[in-house]
């Protein structure tokens, strides 16, 4: 029996390790060519290691699946350019494109350097435009050709960026901007066949774990409760064309458990009555009624703030 994804052509960035290891197995294991991305970058983003990324191609093609490496920086214009170009010449096409590369340099916010701010935006947000911005070029050129479109991106966020966390306001403001550029995306993208989407995950792995008392700490019941197969799994079936009415959402994938996160929404209102204490007197009452933030879980945390 066909795959999910028989025939469709990935770019998976940041697959080398982790989520995105798992996202090119599955979408591979579904039918799909892969181009497979990585830098093989330590988690701080240091550094560069071909062999992830080769592991993972010869996995695909144990398999009987069909994969290449690329070492593109997707925060190079450029660089990210040349993998797209690299798909179509290779595989005919492009179909589906997972922006996953990601780095961590955690910080509390009046210690963080400029440095460690502009690394993480850059890999996180700026990583996820450029890869974007060249697939969605190529599938605009297509469509104007007349050829039908039938594109996918599929961006990752998290519950850092969607719901706040303390010591991340470089990783969390990224991953936010990752969130509303997808919402862009889908609208923007749509008239020419193409959705957009976006996965928040919780999954262990090695940027995961080291905040949770090391891997050596963690259960084998949690490892694989918190696998990113789970995650891999909303990316493939996103990825394939029974979702191409699926666009512009955020879910929130943990474990055996997938959510919709509804986004920021307008709650209650007042009059505005022109001068600061009345101002003051309306907010005050409008949080009264206004659904309290959620805790890094989504879910209402009337203590949080």
């Amino acid at each position: 029996m066909a795959g999910l994804c028989e025939g469709r052509v990935a770019i998976v960035t940041g697959a080398g390790r982790g989520i995105g290891r798992e996202h090119a197995l599955m979408l591979a294991s579904e039918g799909a060519a892969v181009v497979v991305n990585d830098l093989g970058a330590q988690p701080d983003g240091s550094g560069a290691d071909p062999g992830p990324a080769n592991e993972v191609v010869a996995e695909i093609e144990a398999m009987g699946g069909h994969a290449v490496v690329n070492g593109a920086n997707v925060t190079d214009f450029d660089e990210s350019e040349a993998m797209v170009a690299q798909a179509v010449e290779t595989f005919g096409r492009l179909d589906i494109l997972v922006n996953n590369a990601g780095i961590l340099r955690d910080r509390m916010i009046f210690s963080m350097s400029e440095q460690e701010w502009d690394d993480v935006v850059a890999v996180h947000l700026k990583g996820h435009f450029c890869p974007t911005r060249h697939a969605a070029a190529y599938w605009r050129t297509q469509s104007k050709k007349g050829e039908e479109v039938d594109g996918r991106i599929v961006n990752t966020a998290s519950p850092s960026g969607l719901y706040g966390n303390v010591g991340q306001a470089n990783y969390g403001a990224a991953k936010a901007g990752i969130a509303g550029f997808t919402m862009v995306c889908a609208l923007e993208l749509g008239r020419i066949g193409v959705t957009a989407n976006c996965l928040a995950p919780t999954a262990i792995t090695r940027l995961v774990a080291p905040l949770m008392g090391g891997e050596e700490n963690i259960s084998d019941e949690l490892k694989d409760q918190l696998s990113p197969r789970w995650v891999a799994t909303v990316a493939t079936w996103l990825a394939s064309p029974q979702a191409r009415g699926v666009t512009g959402r955020v879910f929130d994938v943990r474990g055996g458990t997938i959510a919709v996160s509804e986004g920021w929404h307008r709650g209650p209102e007042g009059l505005n009555p022109g001068d600061p204490t009345g101002a003051g007197e309306v907010i005050e009452e409008l949080l009264k009624r206004a659904r309290p933030n959620g805790d890094l879980d989504g879910r209402d945390d009337p203590d949080r703030f």
